[in-house]
Order: structure tokens, then sequence, then C-alpha cells
């Protein structure tokens, strides 16, 4: 879930229903969910996903739970490595650490990050946090953003000056987004053994893109690249008739649509509206609200989704795990059952024919 909701909508209900979503995914089988952070968006309103996946410690009992992501420039290192610590003790390991540069303009501006070098931000905050995790006090770590030390009020003995390190050792498993193509990013990421997830709102030819990069980077530093490692997110709607699939995952009028809406606003406004081509040549303005649902949202009855995913894996390529978009539950219980129509009749639909093709093969 980035998450996205109506700006009309209430925020105390809103909160209350990404909560029940994330719930719901664990009592229906989902692996991980992701939770997504914004500070100046009223449409993403969750400030911060550490604080939200801590009230879900408690509800929900087998599912990872992951930011998704932390914007590392936005932070300072020194407090990310003490939050995300103590979160992995608290959720005893279920923790994935999904982190990114952020992408909200606004953010950046708040935060006098706008006109700065996000990425070169983005490596030597997580290099901090690693060398926290890792090291050992004074730290003194220097940098051309932060610089961390201990070292003038260190009293080992009643505790001071120490940093908590995290439970999942040497530190919980790190995800990265990656959204552009041939991403160059994914070589350097794979070399430092952290995990990919491609985003719910490229192309799937884009997303095709994506683990070959992923692959080379492994292979970069004699690692064994397994498919199983990428994760990709995708935008899903499965309903008990067609009718309702077109209407609630493909109308204009729907949250989908909406969801869309509201990304391609941010993203055309920041000059990126390549993002939803899978061919730069496309003209942009072919690139509108009803192409982009119609070829970015996977919507139909439980067979109709199960051939469109089979579809769209021939386009990807093998990959280890689908991650199925959260959207503004509009209709609470119309979403509901396509979490749960996904999760017992999708799923292992698709998973018994990717098993038959392996098969035969």
């Amino acid at each position: 879930m980035m998450p996205l909701h109506d700006l009309e909508r209430n925020y105390t209900q809103t909160l209350k229903e990404d909560r029940e979503a994330v719930i719901l995914a664990d009592k229906l089988g989902f692996k991980e969910a992701y939770i997504g952070e914004h500070i100046t968006d009223r449409t993403e309103p969750i400030t911060s996903c550490t604080m939200f996946l801590a009230t879900l410690m408690d509800a929900t009992e087998h599912i990872k739970l992951g930011s998704g992501t932390v914007n590392l420039p936005n932070n300072h290192p020194a407090q990310v490595a003490a939050q995300v610590a103590m979160l992995d003790h608290l959720l005893e390991g279920r923790f994935m650490f999904g982190i990114g540069p952020g992408g909200l303009l606004s953010d950046m501006e708040v935060f006098e990050n706008l006109d700065r070098d996000r990425g070169a931000m983005f490596i030597e905050a997580i290099e901090h946090i690693l060398a926290i995790w890792s090291g050992e006090p004074p730290y003194n770590l220097t940098g051309e953003f932060w610089n961390i030390t201990t070292e003038r009020t260190l009293v080992p003995e009643v505790g001071q000056g120490i940093f908590v390190k995290p439970y999942q050792q040497p530190h919980p498993p790190i995800v990265v987004t990656t959204i552009a193509p041939h991403s160059k990013g994914l070589v350097k990421t794979a070399e430092r053994g952290w995990l990919p997830l491609s985003s719910s709102f490229v192309q799937p030819e884009v997303v095709a893109t994506h683990w070959p990069m992923h692959a080379q980077g492994c292979e970069n530093v004699g690692a064994v690249p397994d498919v199983s490692d990428w994760r990709i997110g995708k935008s899903i709607f499965v309903a008990d008739d067609e009718a309702t699939a077109q209407r609630y995952g493909k109308g204009l009028e729907g949250p989908y649509a909406y969801y869309f809406k509201t990304i391609m606003g941010k993203l055309v406004s920041a000059g990126r509206i390549g993002t939803f081509k899978a061919d730069q040549s496309m003209p942009d303005e072919d690139v509108t609200l009803d192409w982009v649902v119609d070829s970015l949202v996977i919507a139909g009855t439980v067979s109709s989704v199960v051939d469109q995913i089979l579809k769209f894996r021939e386009t990807t390529g093998d990959f280890g795990m689908l991650v199925y978009c959260g959207h503004d539950w509009l209709d609470a219980d119309l979403s509901k059952r396509s979490m749960q129509l996904f999760a017992e009749e999708v799923m292992p639909r698709v998973n018994a024919a990717i098993g038959e093709s392996a098969t035969a093969e």
C-alpha cells in the first residue's frame, strides 16, 4: 500500500482501513506487507511507515511487515538505525527494511532536499545505518551530509552512547523499489545483497528489464541470482462477476482509476510522464488515464485474472513473489472479497499452472 485515499475521506477512518487491510492479508496467508510514507501528502497520509507497522505488531501473527519505503534523505540515519532496530526486535524478525530516496517533491522541499543530490544522500544514509549496526561505539562516521559519533559523551559502563543492534543479524533484509527500465541502480543494490521490488505502475515490458540487471549485480560479486528474490507489484481486482470487475477495477469512477489519476498528476508535474510508457517514442498525449488503467490494472473474475497474471509473467519472465497493490476501499466488501478470491482461488491456480508448465518443460 502506498497507501492512497480520496482527499475527502476521513483520515482516522482511512488509517483504520489500512490497518484492517494488513490484518486481513495476514489471515488470508499473504506473506509480506509493505507500507509507504509521505510527510506532506494528503492523499498518501501515512507519515511514518515504521510507526504504522508498530501498531500491527500484536494484530498480526505470520505476515512480515515491511517499510515501503523509508525515504532516507528525509531522515537522519542515526534515527532510522535506532528506530528500525527497535521495530525489528518488537516484531522478532518479522520486518523487511524497504528503503528509497523518496519521490515526492513537496517532501523534498520541506526537508530542503529539492536541489540536493538525493541519490548521494541515499547511499550515504544507508552506509551510515549499516555501519552503526555492524560497528561499536563511539562509531566516528563521517560523510558529506551527516557525521555520527558519540565519542565525547560515551559512558559504556552505563550504556550511554551505544546504539541497539537489530534482531535479525547482520540486519533485516533490505528491499529496494525499482521503476526505471534497465536500472543500473539494480546492479549496485544486487552487489550489496539487497532484494528488488518492481513498481506496480510501470509497464510489464519495463518490468522485464529489471531482473537481468539484478542478476548481473549478483554475478559481479560471485553470488548466484535467485529468481525467488524478485518481487513485482501489480494492481489487481478480482470479482465474482465480470461486470463488477470492470466497473470497480477499470472504471474511471473506481478506486483503481483514482489511484492512477493521482500518481499521474504527481509524476507528470515532475516531468516524468515517461514512467508509464513501455516505449519512450510513444507520444505524451497518448498517455491518457484510460490507457494507463487499461494497461496496468488486472481485473476480472477468478479465471480471467489467472489468465492475465500468467500472460503478465510471460512478458516479465519468472519471478518469486507477486505483490498485490492495496487500494482505497471505496466499497469495503468488494475490496475484501477481491483479496479473498486472490489468496484462496487465484494464486493457487496460478502456482499450479506454473508448476505444470515447469514439469512439462
